[in-house]
């Protein structure tokens, strides 16, 4: 075999695999990523150790390629979604985005001797929508009920809103949202969540230089 047939042979391999990892059922999914981060924060010295810019790089790579960020920004908007600009949506989108990042990489921080159980799926082959459920068993205390709202897109299932303890995420900052802009409006809201976000990095910064 010649080295071109053996380069497309290998090419087209790799592209039928990423294919098929796109394609994984939702709670494989929930269940791989959940798994790579529990060992990861388990036995990664850095993290252990405090390093912030650790925790956020196994975020940024673990995480957010499974999350629909748009989506998940839209619902939190509600109806005022309808009434932005496209350059409002894209702002408010970002700042979401590192808002729920920091907030990814806090609980990344705390994961200690936690272990995690899956509960059966219940959902049709044709369901274009589903709902994943597992729970935290921790060491002292009750177990943590943990589920994950997940939507079928062309590039494979993605995230787009979490339950912790009962509450969901995207429901939890509705709230919030409407709130901060019925009194300032979208680009009100644009500049809360940046300032927020602004203080988080610089807490992150501060964090890893002291570590």
């Amino acid at each position: 075999m010649n080295i071109w047939k053996k380069l497309s042979l290998a090419v087209a391999a790799i592209a039928f695999a990423g294919h098929a990892a796109a394609y994984e059922a939702p709670d494989v999914l929930i269940k791989r990523i959940s798994e790579e981060v529990m060992s990861i924060a388990k036995t990664d010295k850095e993290i252990q150790g405090g390093n912030a810019q650790r925790v956020q790089q196994v975020v940024d790579e673990k995480i957010l390629p499974h999350v629909d960020f748009q989506r998940m920004t839209m619902l939190a908007a509600g109806r005022y979604w309808r009434e932005a600009t496209p350059e409002q949506q894209k702002l408010l989108t970002v700042e979401f985005r590192s808002l729920l990042t920091h907030t990814y990489s806090g609980a990344i921080s705390q994961i200690k001797d936690q272990k995690l159980e899956y509960r059966p799926m219940r959902a049709d082959p044709s369901d274009t929508e589903v709902v994943v459920n597992t729970q935290v068993i921790q060491p002292r205390g009750e177990p943590m009920q943990l589920s994950y709202r997940l939507a079928k897109s062309p590039a494979g299932w993605k995230i787009y809103d979490v339950n912790v303890l009962g509450a969901w995420l995207v429901e939890t900052y509705k709230g919030s949202f409407a709130a901060e802009i019925g009194k300032s409006g979208i680009d009100g809201l644009i500049k809360v969540l940046a300032e927020k976000n602004k203080k988080l990095s610089s807490s992150l910064v501060k964090t890893a230089k002291a570590s």
